[in-house]
């Protein structure tokens, strides 16, 4: 092979390796960046869980139905934000969610019901309801919980 010849082959060779370099990094990249997407989903969840309690202490139940509405919201984006593979970084989602995928778009179903008849509830402004229903909203959330997190170091 001629000195150039071989100059141009190590040259396609590392172009070739920087293309894969590229390719990793930004399918790693994208990973993180929906795994974050996703918990900050759930905090925005939380919050309005938290917000729902107070409002339910003080019979604001106007309140309460403005945020089940938006874990109603919210919960249309969750299956979308766990892509096959979305499990390398900060996450604490479990191979489940992607073995038993039936299971998990059922669970995230189940919210969304709750958190429906929570806002129908409020709307009554019967408390004993709210307050059922209320119940039924974090038992959505711990059981898809309990089957498609993993739990932190220490719990």
């Amino acid at each position: 092979m001629k000195r150039e010849e071989m100059r141009q082959s190590k040259f396609v060779r590392a172009g070739g390796l920087a293309i894969v370099v590229l390719v990793v990094a930004a399918k790693l990249f994208a990973q993180a960046n929906v795994i974050e997407q996703r918990q900050n989903l759930m905090k925005l969840n939380s919050g309005a869980a938290r917000a729902i309690r107070v409002a339910i202490e003080a019979k604001d139940y106007a309140t309460v139905g403005t945020k089940a509405r938006e874990i109603m919201s919210n919960n249309t984006k969750i299956t979308g934000l766990f892509p096959k593979g979305s499990t390398t970084g900060k996450t604490r989602a479990t191979a489940a969610i992607w073995e038993k995928a039936e299971d998990f778009a059922k669970a995230s179903k189940g919210l969304e019901r709750a958190a429906s008849e929570l806002e129908a509830a409020a709307k009554t402004g019967n408390e004993a309801e709210v307050n059922t229903k209320f119940r039924s909203l974090g038992e959505a959330c711990a059981s898809c919980h309990k089957a498609f997190r993993a739990e932190r170091d220490g719990e």
